[in-house]
Order: structure tokens, then sequence, then C-alpha cells
């Protein structure tokens, strides 16, 4: 029995020596994790309660709260003053957005057809036709002027000009000479007129388009004059007219006209001293207008004069 218990003494003994070294390092390392692992959970247990305890003192300084809707004084006013900045872009986006919208082929046939009123509008499209009406401003000045000034160079004085009210657009032209051996010259001589008075006025896309040209006195008689001292000449109208014509030409078209249709100074008792009239001479002209449109100009013969 002795030497029974001291086998089992020993055997005790050689586990206790022969047990594995890693295994209490293990253990140890264990503890001490479960330790750190304890401090940690501590520590941000310890930091959720710092946070909760600043939030709610945020919320007692400022009862609205971080996710109250409601902003405050300060906030609703700046909100209230960006809001109309915003309607203006937003609206040009929803124009936009708007003709935008629709499958291919809306979307094709709205970029064939240009932006809606809207997006005109938004674009300044009404600067177009302003920029293009000042240019042709531009252009019938400068050639305006050009004519007045070789109407003052030339040397025989056959015409002059006044401009009506300073206007540049509106001139009254005095005709001093036509063929001398006519009987308009005669005519003159005999009344003692000096000058035969035109009133000429441009239009805006003139030199493309004819002045609007009429006899102001004497008062005339054939020569292609008709009431209200409208002008029977083709280069007058549109289909006549070119852009290459010069006051002076046009001028001197309108001398040799009156000789050839033999015109002459009305002496007529009553009739000579009514004054010819801008309204009448617009009607007239247009009505001889549409009868030479449809049956064509006739050039009148050398046998006329």
């Amino acid at each position: 029995m002795a030497t029974l218990l001291r086998k089992i003494g020993l055997i005790r003994l050689h586990n206790r020596d022969t047990e594995d070294p890693k295994h209490h390092h293990n253990h140890r390392g264990g503890g001490q994790q479960s330790a750190s692992l304890r401090g940690k959970g501590g520590a941000k247990s310890g930091g959720h309660k710092q946070q909760q305890q600043l939030q709610q003192q945020q919320q007692q300084h400022h009862p609205g709260g971080a996710g109250d809707a409601s902003p405050g004084p300060g906030k609703g006013k700046r909100a209230a003053e960006l809001a109309p900045r915003d309607k203006a872009p937003a609206a040009a986006a929803a124009a936009a957005a708007a003709a935008g919208a629709g499958g291919p082929r809306e979307r094709a046939a709205g970029a064939r057809a240009g932006p809606g009123p809207a997006v005109a509008a938004a674009a300044g499209g009404s600067l177009v036709p302003a920029a293009r009406q000042q240019r042709c401003t531009q252009v019938r000045s400068r050639r305006l002027m050009k004519e007045l000034q070789d109407i003052a160079r030339l040397s025989d004085r056959f015409i002059s000009v006044e401009l009506v009210d300073e206007s540049l657009f509106d001139w009254n032209v005095k005709l001093h000479q036509v063929d001398k051996d006519s009987v308009l010259w005669q005519d003159m001589k005999e009344t003692n007129t000096e000058f035969i008075l035109l009133n000429l006025t441009f239009p805006d896309n003139f030199p493309f388009s004819p002045p609007f040209m009429r006899v102001l006195s004497p008062r005339l008689e054939n020569g292609y004059v008709l009431d209200g001292g409208a002008i029977c000449m083709e280069l007058l109208t549109p289909r006549g007219w070119s852009s290459a014509y010069t006051v002076e030409a046009v001028m001197r078209q309108f001398a040799a006209s009156l000789v050839k249709g033999q015109g002459r100074i009305c002496r007529k008792a009553g009739k000579s001293k009514k004054s010819f009239s801008r309204k009448e001479a617009e009607a007239t002209f247009k009505s001889l207008v549409k009868t030479h449109e449809k049956y064509g100009w006739v050039t009148p013969p050398v046998s006329d004069g």
C-alpha cells in the first residue's frame, strides 16, 4: 500500500513538471486581454455618457434642437432673402426642362423650331432686331451724308438740298435747270420760277429701297407728274430701283422725263394756286404702281422729245 501511494505521488510530480509552459502564458495573456477590453468598454461607456450630457446642455440652450425643422430667427431671415434670388434660375431651369421634355422626336422638333418664348426671353432674343435696326440706320446715314457732300460739289448748280426740320432723312430738293430748249424752261422764265421744288423721304432700308419723291411747287401738268405731285417713273418703284442710283442721277432722270413728257407750268385760274398734298400723292403713286405691274412700263418714244 505504501508502495502504491508512492507511485501515485511520483506520477503527479511528473505531470506537473511536464506540463506545457505556453498554456500558463496564454492563460495569463487572456486574463490581461479581458482586463484591457473591460477597460476600453468602460472608457467607451464613459465617453458616451459625456456626449449625452453635452447634447442635453445644447438642447437646454437651444430649445429647437438639432433635429427641429423650424429654423431660428436668423436662419429664417437669411432663407427669406435667398428665396427670390433662386426663383429666376429655377424658372429658367424649369423652362429648359420643359423644352427638353418628351421623346427623341419631340426633342428633335423642338431643336428645329428653336427655343420657346420663355427661353428666348431669358436669353434676350429681343436684342437681335434692335441690332439689325441700328445697322440699317448707320448704313442709311452714311450713304445720305455722302450724297449731300457730292451734291455740294456740283459745279453746274443743277440741284440744291435743304433738310426738313434738320432731318437727314427728309429733303427738299430744288431743281434749278431743265433743258433750255424746252417749253418748260420758257414757262419758268415767263413766270419767274427759279426752281421746281420736290420732296424726298428716305425709308429705313435706303439705299436698298427707293425714296418717295413728289413735286411740291409749282403745280405742273403732264411731264409724268400726276395728282398730288406723284411722279410716274419706274426707277422710283421697288422693282425698278437699284441701290447704285444716287439722288443726283434720279433728279437728272426726272428733269429729262419732264421734257419728254412735255411738262408745263399750270396757268389756269384757281387751279394753279392749289398746292399738292402728300396724302394724295401717296394714293396716286400706289395706284400707278399696281397698274404698271399689271400692264408693264412703256418707254416714251424718241419723237416725244
